[in-house]
């Protein structure tokens, strides 16, 4: 596992920003990690890259316990905080060799920065200052300082703020060629970003897991099915309440009726209308989006 997380807890005075957390992250896995504001996720993140400890519990990557090989993990590590902090007065390339320099890349440093300007698309940006960017190319200044070193691992925590649509997409696919090989935690808003990138999604509300869930499969994380419903004729309700499995029906306008199940009914519900002589005009099984999901999950 590139990322063990033990029964993390983490206390500001009396205020309990993280609960007993517990989850793995395999290699080469690519994982959202979710959650409402003052949930805890960037404190899980800053514990996880050695610029927080952690009340209780234990935390390793790759094998290494944080709090005792803080020095070595860092080396290992990619990170991207969530403000993002940069000198605005160097150029590009002056501060992406600067970061080179830190991390000891050593002779073959300024390959190595070339490769992440290219890697990012900040060729036209490298003989800027900092300050001079947009907040996008700021953004790409970022990830590419936290790529100079060949982490094994990379923690992303928002790493598409103010991009636009152009730009959203190009590092979507950076992030998702990245995950080829490394290890990407990254938390964000966006549910679409979780949806095009990840493979898994961690939701945390109030320092606890809520959910951990392969994205593939995000919408089994609640199993309810919504059945939408229209017959040629209002029916008795009570033919649609005996179907195993149905937790409630709503009926609408235009003989239309609305069902939500612990299972998919739409057999069951086609064999009732064969038995009772019923003519299904229209039957629409509902998706529920990640994002109603996030708000269930989520709810104080």
């Amino acid at each position: 596992m590139s990322i063990q997380v033990k029964e993390v807890s983490k206390f500001y005075g009396k205020q309990k920003a993280l609960d007993a957390l517990s989850f793995e992250i395999s290699d080469t896995e690519v994982v959202g990690f979710l959650g409402p504001n003052g949930a805890g996720k960037s404190t899980m993140m800053k514990i996880i890259t050695g610029f927080l400890p952690q009340s209780s519990g234990d935390v390793f990557v790759n094998g290494l316990n944080v709090m005792e090989h803080s020095l070595e993990i860092r080396k290992q590590i990619g990170y991207l905080p969530e403000h993002n902090p940069l000198y605005l007065d160097l150029y590009v390339k002056e501060y992406l060799e600067y970061v080179a320099g830190i991390y000891k890349v050593g002779k073959n440093k300024k390959k190595r920065v070339d490769e992440m300007i290219e890697l990012t698309g900040l060729g036209l940006e490298q003989k800027k200052k900092i300050g001079a960017l947009s907040k996008g190319y700021r953004q790409r200044v970022g990830l590419a300082q936290a790529l100079i070193h060949d982490p094994k691992v990379l923690i992303l925590d928002e790493p598409t703020t103010g991009l636009d649509p152009n730009q959203l997409i190009e590092i979507r696919q950076l992030i998702k060629n990245i995950g080829k090989e490394k290890t990407v935690m990254f938390s964000t808003h966006i549910m679409q970003e979780v949806e095009a990138i990840c493979e898994r999604v961690l939701i945390i509300n109030k320092g606890q897991l809520v959910a951990d869930q392969a994205s593939n499969n995000i919408h089994s994380i609640k199993e309810s099915h919504v059945l939408d419903l229209q017959f040629t004729t209002d029916i008795p309700k009570h033919l649609l309440l005996n179907i195993t499995g149905v937790e409630r029906v709503a009926q609408g306008p235009d003989h239309c009726y609305y069902i939500s199940a612990k299972s998919d009914i739409r057999a069951q519900v086609f064999q009732m209308a064969v038995d009772n002589q019923l003519i299904i005009l229209e039957m629409k099984s509902q998706e529920r989006s990640l994002e109603a999901l996030f708000q269930e999950l989520t709810k104080q």
